[in-house]
């Protein structure tokens, strides 16, 4: 096996060995302010309470990667390897919004007490019944998940506004934290371009102290949520939701998919 199949195949099967814990997957800016004409930089992470291992650029474990400044879009570009997994040049001063999509992974799940305690976190104990009402095995059964994560970055003035940018679940942030003074941020919570309503916001505050609080929000009938937020602190905001699947023999084949949004930004000083 070659070196450069080695590296793939190892950093893939630590991706998914870290990813099958469940936690969260987002983006984390080596700052989030940038001069203008600046370059961005960011990490993938895999983690919990806002904190993980980052993991380098590698095309195949995403699906999308891109940097949208306004209309524009633009492709990420790097080499196998690199770490953090971004960095480019800005193609615009003003607001930009960096865009990840990861590929389909699997989880297993070898015995129903972790899909239950899982199920309960993310505010879906209704699937623990129906998984019983499907007939669905209690052990060794499939998950199949995919993340969709944004974040904010102010380049120069860092004017502009987060927009929808066509994910399967997205969270569109409603303010800008660059430029708007808010004290309560509002942010929506789409799946396939429609609101998510009443849905579970999970948000990771993370202090300048390092200091991080997690709390839960809720989305009201127009899938938007809002939150307190303070100046010099960082945040994740995190969405997730579980569709069942039907395809096929479930010894063989996931019978839940569960697909996660986050977005992180921090409020400047």
């Amino acid at each position: 096996m070659s070196s450069l199949r080695l590296f793939r195949t190892v950093a893939l099967f630590l991706w998914a060995a870290t990813s099958a814990q469940a936690h969260e997957f987002w983006i984390s800016p080596e700052v989030y302010e940038t001069p203008k004409g600046g370059e961005i930089q960011a990490h993938l992470r895999v983690g919990q309470e806002f904190g993980g291992a980052s993991y380098s650029f590698n095309p195949n474990q995403f699906e999308r990667f891109d940097l949208v400044a306004g209309d524009q879009v633009i492709p990420v570009t790097g080499r196998l390897g690199d770490t953090p997994a971004l960095g480019m040049t800005s193609p615009a001063d003003g607001l930009i919004t960096i865009v990840h999509e990861t590929g389909d992974n699997i989880l297993t799940y070898k015995e129903m007490e972790k899909f239950e305690k899982f199920a309960k976190h993310k505010d879906f104990e209704w699937a623990v019944t129906r998984h019983m009402e499907r007939g669905l095995p209690t052990d060794r059964f499939m998950e199949r998940y995919r993340r969709y994560a944004k974040s904010l970055v102010a380049v120069g003035d860092g004017a502009g506004a987060d927009r929808e940018v066509g994910l399967k679940t997205e969270i569109v942030a409603l303010a800008n934290p660059y430029t708007d003074t808010v004290d309560q941020f509002p942010v929506k919570v789409l799946m396939d371009g429609k609101p998510r309503v009443n849905a579970q916001i999970e948000l990771f505050d993370k202090a300048p102290d390092g200091e991080v609080t997690i709390t839960l929000y809720r989305t009201d009938a127009d899938g938007i949520g809002t939150f307190p937020v303070s100046r010099g602190h960082e945040y994740l905001v995190d969405a997730v939701a579980l569709l069942p699947l039907e395809e096929g023999d479930a010894t063989k084949y996931p019978v839940w998919s569960s697909i996660w949004a986050s977005l992180t930004f921090k409020v400047p000083e």
